[in-house]
């Protein structure tokens, strides 16, 4: 019998062939889905080289060994007669046929895969009917006109969206290109638009010179040029003619129609207002305290030049509202204000949906602050109806947003913010609320890159780097909590609030001198602000100083602060605490009614917000004197009143272990306690010696897991301490 017989009735040539086929197979198979699984390199090389390597060794089986109805034995040892080879050999074909056929259809589906993975991205359907308006460049030698140059952008952009039909791309956006080296075709493709106005501006003393041209994207064509000399009292009059020739140039050639629209320009008609006005708009871009407080005496310098401005009161109102935000206007006197000032609006303008919405936002503020929370609700419902009514309007969907937010509804407000970021995808504003939409949804990577793209695109913003703080806090990185905060102070040094809040942060942490350097700027700048009073109480406490620490607090109650950043509530629980471990808690609470009547009151319908905040504040000391009984009613008393609002403090661990514990169960609240609230970083619980040395935690302090979870936090804190004080020195050694 020769060789190659032998070969063929031992099945080796089936052998190699069908370990051939299947081997190509598996690899091909396994190289390619084993980096999708994250494989390292060297996987997919080892998988290679175990299947070339096996080759011979595969072979060399087929000759000596045979497969029999009995298992495996040495080719030797098998009766020719009752060999199986033929069957065996047929088996190896049909594998062989099967692995083909696998193989084929895997490299077509492969090859498919990858055509579509390198195929070009598809290209959005852009409307003809679209154009962007470029900030026009400003050709004086003085750069302070930019503003000018700017405004006149803003201007036009605002007369053009008027124009039926046509989609035009929001201003922010538009202006995220200002300085910038993009081809019109990249900006076009940005903004998805099929049109761009670029233009000029000169001014030399009162005359200006206009340059403005019009042209198509996809070639580069100039649909319309013009270009204009004029003194500045003709400044609204050329704003006119350039809208409305590139609105008419765009309606008879894009959209068929004659574009006979009467489009309008800015409500005034004097130039030394508008130039205030837009001066106004540049400051307040950052939403910073400096920014801010500009914009307001712009505003109101304008309204003395033109009382009948109508845009500039619009402006004013919103300013107000941004500087109670952000602290820097008292409440009750900024509600006041905007409240005359949209009255003004809407006497002459009904239908202004700026104007309403503000209106409709601060009288919602106010009625719920009195206790009104169905007021927030019903208010919710009327602003849903405004965005349907004016959706590419911003300042109702904002506005919008707040009101979710006031009542914990934070992925509603999601879809408000996405489609406006969809009309207005440059817009640093808009990146900032959905950074603090994702924030409070604990969406940390969403939050950051949210405001990261903010700050890209405009970088002086503290309010941005106070939420990147938040997110650090909550990952128990509070050496960059306290860098984000740096930042913050930085860039707005006007901002009282910004270094009562490091101050606050270091005092917890018990590094004293090194929260008074940030404590003595508050008190620089503003001495009787909530946040002042809030840190003069922290720092007493830290330091021991329990006269002190009492005499701050009553100074608060006496005073009436607001309770801005918890500062009022502060005050009344420390008062309270300091009563219960003292057994004088009813002298105390005879001091508080004399002071604030009705403050723990819970039964009355039309208690003010900062008295509600109060009262859940007082339970500390209520435990140590009330019934059991009337404890529980009173707590499942206010808990109803959180629920109208739309809260459930429940979701708050720290919170639903301080309820659990004020019930009296305790095996549920150690167990919550070992699960959810010591798994938060201590950077989290600043305040947990004061909060767990209350009556009410004592037997949850017992159980020896507790113990040793306070031990880790006490651990962690001390290494932060040394890490922040290393920091701040290091700080003050390179300055």
């Amino acid at each position: 019998m020769s060789l190659i017989t032998e070969l063929k009735r031992r099945s080796v040539f089936r052998v190699a062939a069908a370990y051939l086929v299947v081997g190509w197979l598996l690899t091909e198979v396994l190289t390619t889905i084993l980096p999708t699984l994250g494989a390292p390199d060297w996987v997919s090389k080892a998988v290679i080289l175990v299947f070339a390597f096996g080759f011979i060794p595969a072979v060399v089986f087929s000759w000596v060994y045979e497969l029999t109805p009995e298992g495996i034995k040495r080719e030797h040892e098998v009766d020719r007669d009752a060999s199986v080879t033929q069957m065996t050999g047929r088996k190896l074909h049909y594998v062989t046929v099967s692995a083909v056929v696998l193989l084929v259809l895997f490299l077509a589906f492969f090859s498919a895969r990858q055509s579509i993975d390198q195929a070009p991205d598809i290209v959005p359907t852009v409307s003809t009917a679209s154009v962007a308006v470029l900030p026009f460049e400003n050709m004086s030698n003085d750069r302070d006109n930019d503003y000018f140059s700017d405004g006149l952008t803003e201007t036009l952009l605002h007369m053009l969206s008027q124009v039926p039909d046509l989609k035009v791309a929001a201003r922010t956006s538009s202006f995220a290109f200002k300085n910038q080296s993009k081809t019109i075709g990249e900006i076009a493709a940005a903004l998805e638009v099929a049109h761009v106005l670029e233009g000029s501006v000169q001014r030399v003393g009162d005359r200006v010179r206009i340059t403005a041209q019009l042209i198509r994207a996809s070639d580069g064509f100039h649909v319309w040029s013009e270009s204009y000399d004029r003194t500045l009292d003709d400044i609204f009059a050329i704003q006119d003619e350039i809208a409305g020739r590139v609105g008419t140039a765009l309606s008879v050639s894009l959209l068929g129609n004659d574009g006979g629209s009467k489009l309008a320009g800015v409500r005034t008609s004097s130039p030394d207002a508008y130039d205030l006005y837009l001066k106004a708009r540049s400051e307040r871009a950052t939403y910073s305290y400096g920014g801010l407080q500009a914009a307001e005496d712009l505003l109101k310098g304008a309204l003395t030049v033109d009382p009948n401005f109508v845009d500039a009161k619009t402006e004013l109102a919103d300013i107000y509202i941004a500087q109670v935000e952000t602290g820097l206007m008292e409440e009750r006197e900024a509600l006041a204000e905007i409240t005359a000032i949209t009255d003004q609006v809407l006497a002459v303008d009904e239908g202004n949906i700026e104007a309403r919405a503000t209106r409709l936002f601060v009288e919602t503020m106010v009625l719920s602050k009195e206790g009104s929370p169905q007021m927030m609700f019903d208010a919710i419902r009327k602003f849903e109806d405004m965005v349907v009514e004016a959706p590419g309007e911003l300042q109702p969907r904002l506005l919008l947003t707040r009101l979710y937010q006031g009542v914990q509804q934070f992925e509603s407000a999601l879809p408000m913010l996405l489609g406006a970021l969809n009309r207005d995808p440059f817009n640093p504003r808009i990146h900032y609320e959905l950074g603090s939409i994702y924030a409070a949804l604990e969406r940390p990577g969403e939050a950051r890159a949210a405001l990261k793209k903010s700050l890209e695109i405009e970088p002086v913003q503290p309010n941005a780097y106070a939420i990147l703080a938040s997110l650090s806090l909550r990952e128990g990185d509070g050496l960059d909590y306290l860098q984000q905060f740096l930042k913050a102070v930085a860039v707005d040094p006007k901002d009282h609030e910004l270094p009562g809040i490091v101050a606050a942060f270091l005092y917890e942490l018990g590094l004293i001198e090194e929260g008074d350097d940030f404590r003595d700027r508050v008190v620089a700048i503003a001495p009787t602000s909530e946040i002042a009073y809030q840190i003069e109480l922290l720092r007493a406490i830290n330091t021991g100083d329990e006269a002190a620490a009492v005499a701050s607090a009553r100074r608060a109650i006496e005073d009436d602060i607001n309770d801005r950043r918890f500062s009022y509530g502060n005050a009344v629980q420390h008062l309270l605490r300091v009563a219960a471990s003292n057994g004088t808690v009813a002298e105390e609470t005879a001091y508080l009614e004399r002071h604030a009547p009705g403050i723990l009151d819970i039964e009355s319908e039309s208690t003010p917000l900062k008295y509600r905040f109060a009262q859940f504040a007082a339970f500390d000391a209520w435990y140590t004197v009330l019934p059991h009984d009337e404890l529980l009613r009173r707590l499942n008393h206010l808990w109803e009143i959180a629920k109208t609002f739309g809260v459930d403090p429940l979701e708050d661990p720290g919170t639903h272990l301080a309820v659990l514990a004020l019930q009296g169960k305790v095996d549920e609240a150690i167990e919550l306690a070992l699960a959810e609230v010591f798994s938060e970083p201590v950077t989290m619980n600043q305040d947990w010696r004061r909060r767990f040395a209350q009556a009410q935690y004592a037997e949850i302090l017992a159980d020896a897991r507790v113990r040793a979870a306070l031990e880790r936090w006490e651990n962690d804190e001390k290494q932060l301490r040394q890490k922040v004080r290393n920091y701040l020195a290091d700080l003050q050694a390179s300055s």
